[in-house]
C-alpha cells in the first residue's frame, strides 16, 4: 500500500505562513524547485495529494489546478463543506472533498496512489491531525531560510513527545531551501 508523507514548508524560525496568512516568502523558489531533482523525484513518486481546504483555497481559481498544478494526480481535500461547484478536472487530476475526516481522507488517496506516494500538504491543523492519528509513515520538512517573526507553527503543543524519527535523507538546494526528510518510526 502507498506510503504516507507529510510535507512542509517553513521559516528558519518555525512558522509555516506570516502574521497575515501568507506563504509568499516560502516559495519564492517554487519555479525553479518543479525543475529540479527534488521536485522532479517528488512529482514522479507521488500518486495521490490530500490537502487542507484553506490549502486548495490558495489558488485565485480551483479550475487552474488541471494542467498546471505540479502534481496531476487525483487530488483528497478535507474540509467540512464543498465546493458548490466541482473544479475543473483532467483524466490524471480528480478532486474528492473529504467531510469525514484525516483518516478517511488519507485511506482514500492510498487506493487511488496503488503503490506511489501520498503527499499531505496543508495547514498546521492538518499536520497535527496527521500526526497525533498516527497516519503518516514519513515527515518532510523543507526549511527556507527566511523569519517570518509570527505567524503559525505547525508543531506546537500537539503531544506526540513519544514520536521517534529516523533521518532519510537531508538536500541543500541551491535557492537556500533545505529538504529535510525523516522516517516515523512504528
Amino acid at each position: 500500500m502507498a506510503k504516507v508523507v507529510l510535507g512542509i514548508t517553513m521559516s528558519l524560525d518555525g512558522f509555516i505562513n506570516d502574521r497575515n496568512g501568507s506563504v509568499e516568502r516560502l516559495y519564492t523558489d517554487l519555479a525553479h524547485w518543479r525543475d529540479s531533482e527534488l521536485g522532479k523525484e517528488s512529482i514522479r513518486n507521488t500518486g495521490a495529494v490530500v490537502m487542507g481546504w484553506n490549502t486548495f483555497n490558495m489558488a485565485e481559481d480551483p479550475d487552474s489546478y488541471a494542467g498546471n498544478y505540479e502534481y496531476q494526480v487525483p487530488i483528497f481535500v478535507l474540509t467540512h463543506h464543498p465546493p458548490q461547484r466541482q473544479p475543473k478536472e483532467t483524466n490524471e487530476l480528480t478532486f474528492t472533498f473529504v467531510t469525514d475526516g484525516i483518516a478517511s481522507a488519507i485511506q482514500q488517496a492510498k487506493v487511488a496512489a496503488h503503490n506511489r506516494e501520498v503527499n499531505v500538504f496543508g495547514t498546521a491543523s492538518i499536520a497535527r491531525q496527521c500526526l497525533q492519528a498516527r497516519l503518516a509513515d514519513e515527515l518532510q520538512i523543507d526549511i527556507m531560510p527566511v523569519f517570518l517573526g509570527a505567524g503559525l507553527r505547525p508543531f506546537g503543543d500537539i503531544g506526540i513527545e513519544q514520536l521517534q524519527l529516523e533521518r532519510i535523507k537531508v538536500v541543500e538546494a541551491p535557492s537556500g531551501r533545505t529538504h529535510l526528510r525523516f522516517r516515523i518510526v512504528k
